[in-house]
């Protein structure tokens, strides 16, 4: 599995890692199963939340990382609801607790909400210092918003998760530039997008990804995450909760896309012009 420097710390990190979002209404046999192999693919990096299944989702992949921890990039995201100076030090202790560690590998703040950012950031700061958290990150931020994280913080975040899949590529304008510029990891949620139609060769996009799949003997969703992972300042955390999908996932990174190909999925993809919000769904 291919490693990137995820943030200005240069922690190595696999480029195809494993998300956790509503992984609780899976079976939890199949799920912390799933988790599992994915660890044994090569998939560490993984991401989870205090806001998935309240907590659920934090203690499935507690369960899957039991005895492995020393090997897992772990990431979780405090609520904005919850990031006051605070606020955040608790729903850190808490995850700490569902997931069964002592510290987190990255902790996020999900999305700005109306505690002052300087709070969250400050709280951010002291569990590092306690050695609860070893980076901070963001979720959701525009440029404006990263810069005011850049100069209230003096450094850049390690990482900035934001919704980036093959027919959402509005984080290519401003967001992804930003983060290369800054040594700030651009993480990749739903980076299948939410239209398992989509994939069909029923419209320009589905045909490209599926004719370019057909040329390596893969899929078109691994196609999918090859595209997104063209650029090296980008990773990816798709979930999977089933074993066949983990291996489909882990595989993306068995085949590379020339040039002529990536110009074929840029052509029939487009980005589209720069939205004046930053998309979150």
């Amino acid at each position: 599995m291919e490693r990137r420097a995820f943030g200005n710390g240069g922690t190595q990190v696999p480029a195809i890692g494993q998300g956790s979002w509503q992984i609780e209404r899976a079976r939890e046999r199949e799920a912390v199963a799933a988790l599992q192999l994915g660890l044994d693919l090569g998939m560490t990096h993984i991401d989870t939340a205090e806001m998935y299944g309240a907590g659920a989702a934090e203690r499935i992949v507690g369960k899957a990382i039991r005895g492995r921890r020393d090997a897992v990039f772990l990431v979780s995201k405090v609520l904005p609801s919850n990031a006051s100076a605070q606020g955040t030090i608790a729903a850190c202790e808490r995850s700490l607790r569902n997931l069964g560690t002592d510290r987190l590998d990255c902790y996020l703040l999900h999305w700005r909400g109306n505690f002052p950012l300087a709070e969250t950031l400050d709280a951010f700061m002291r569990l590092q210092r306690d050695g609860r958290i070893r980076s901070w990150g963001v979720s959701n931020f525009d440029v404006g918003d990263l810069e005011e994280t850049m100069a209230l913080a003096g450094m850049a975040p390690a990482c900035n998760q934001v919704l980036y899949h093959p027919w959402q590529r509005a984080v290519e304008h401003a967001v992804l530039p930003w983060c290369a510029a800054h040594g700030t990891a651009l993480v990749a949620y739903t980076p299948f997008g939410s239209d398992a139609a989509a994939y069909e060769p029923v419209s320009r996009g589905g045909r490209a990804l599926q004719r370019i799949a057909a040329a390596h003997a893969a899929s078109a969703r691994q196609v999918a995450l090859r595209f997104l992972l063209r650029h090296p300042a980008v990773f990816v955390i798709p979930k999977a909760a089933q074993a066949n999908h983990v291996r489909e996932n882990a595989g993306a990174m068995g085949f590379t896309l020339d040039a002529g190909e990536l110009l074929q999925l840029d052509t029939a993809l487009p980005r589209g012009p720069r939205p004046r919000a930053l998309p979150t769904d």
